[in-house]
């Protein structure tokens, strides 16, 4: 039986990251993946293969919209084969790169499925069993399906289906008002698709502020999204026309049909076939795998990182926690976990979300004192020459000093524009200490002076 000093169980951001460090630390390394394509869930089917279409689909939107902005623009249509070949051909080269990297020789790669026989020993698919002093388990996750009645039983999208559209559909019914949800209405919505999202909670992007979730809202509504918040779905049913959705909204039993259902009510970590019972790692009653700050299991030699543990399903995170593990499980000393209060979170909406640090429901709850300014879009010269604006600045800082704890910014290019507080939460930077930058104008970054202005105001 061969053993190893490190092993990684899956071979997307956490475990491709986790093994490089590893090996680079002179250890013995292997990494299990069995998937059909190499290369992780972000590369092939979430953050690159998405973001092409949904810029796609915005360059499609201004063009649809050149009228506000003067121009004559005859038709603009999407042409959904030449979108899916110009995204393979971008995503193929992402995945060669990353492939390369697993087959690089620098540790070894075992094309199998592995689960627990004990602690240290691992049950392969292709008949072998191997060991190793530490283990990483990087599986990821994948589409859950809820116990909303008949929807189990109905042919439904998930994201990947989406993602590989090569036609418009007529209409499209989404259940669900996460990140992928409204990113993924949002494209359909642009390419031609009559589409209705339905949410659950009061709120889309519940995660978020419930300010931020209203610009998002209102945006959708506006270019002509049906969507109904704060709803109980009673029921799905699928007949020879398609599917409906019936649910109570407002006090009122409500009923909607489309050709197709997207089901994006969420995911759910991919942990159940590794009989994790056998190696002595517990889960939550989800399956998400308990960790502490070292990203240490139950067992403390086994380490999980990425969506199979969380806490949030980020791929710069995921990569932070395998790096993290690799260099934990290797006795490299001294380490620093993971500083969840410079967490940096972008939903690639249009508007977009973004924000970074701590926020003002974490601070409140933990009775944290702080300041807070922002500064709408609708209001800032850059921004009104685009037609840009939806949304708003907001800045949380520190009362006594000025101290930056957080940011959110609701508006176009949100996802650039949070990268202005990235360096200066992680060097713990004052608004002072923003203000004395040069800030040039006239762009859409100047606006991040408004609410700064305005705190330091506050504390002089």
């Amino acid at each position: 039986m061969t053993s190893y000093d490190f092993i990684c169980i899956g071979g997307g951001s956490a475990g491709f990251n986790a093994a490089r460090v590893a090996a680079a630390l002179g250890q013995r390394v292997a990494v299990i993946d069995g998937a059909r394509e190499l290369g992780g869930l972000c590369i092939l089917r979430g953050c690159m293969p998405s973001k092409t279409l949904l810029y796609m689909a915005e360059v499609l939107h201004l063009a649809q919209n050149g009228k506000k902005l003067g121009l004559k623009i005859p038709a603009a249509l999407a042409d959904m084969r030449a979108m899916q070949a110009r995204k393979r051909l971008i995503i193929a080269d992402f995945a060669s790169y990353r492939q390369k990297a697993l087959t690089s020789g620098k540790f070894r790669l075992i094309r199998a499925q592995a689960r627990f026989l004990d602690p240290h020993t691992l049950s392969l698919s292709n008949g072998r069993r191997i060991r190793a002093r530490h283990i990483l388990i990087g599986t990821g996750s994948s589409v859950s399906v809820p116990p909303v009645p008949g929807l189990a039983e109905t042919r439904f999208w998930t994201s990947d289906d989406v993602l590989n559209l090569d036609y418009v559909p007529r209409s499209v019914i989404v259940l669900g008002g996460g990140i992928v949800a409204c990113e993924l209405a949002q494209f359909l919505n642009r390419i031609g698709t009559k589409v209705t999202l339905i949410q659950r909670s009061q709120n889309i992007l519940r995660d978020h502020s419930p300010e931020a979730s209203t610009v998002i809202q209102r945006a959708f509504v506006d270019e002509g999204i049906e969507l109904f918040a704060g709803t109980t779905i009673r029921n799905v049913r699928e007949d020879t026309k398609g599917v409906s959705v019936q649910f109570e909204h407002d006090g009122r039993l409500v009923t909607r049909r489309a050709l197709h259902l997207f089901n994006a009510l969420g995911r759910e970590p991919n942990t159940a076939g590794l009989n994790l019972a056998a190696a002595g790692v517990k889960t939550r009653p989800d399956g998400q795998i308990i960790i502490n700050r070292w990203q240490q299991t139950t067992a403390p030699h086994i380490y999980a990182a990425g969506d199979c543990s969380g806490p949030h399903e980020i791929v710069h995170t995921a990569i932070q926690q395998g790096e993290l593990a690799a260099r934990h499980a290797a006795g490299i000393r001294p380490l620093h976990p993971v500083d969840w209060s410079l967490l940096l979170n972008v939903v690639f909406t249009d508007p977009q979300l973004a924000t970074i640090g701590r926020l003002e429901t974490e601070l409140d709850a933990a009775g944290t004192q702080y300041l807070t300014a922002s500064y709408p879009f609708n209001d800032h010269g850059k921004s009104i020459l685009m037609e840009a604006n939806y949304g708003y600045v907001k800045v949380i800082a520190e009362p006594k000093r000025g101290r930056i704890l957080g940011a959110e910014i609701v508006g176009k290019d949100a996802g650039e524009l949070i990268h202005a507080f990235s360096g200066p939460l992680a060097m713990r930077a004052t608004v002072f200490d923003l203000l004395k930058a040069p800030w040039y104008h006239p762009t859409l970054a100047e606006i991040i002076t408004y609410p700064l202005e305005e705190i330091a105001e506050q504390i002089k």
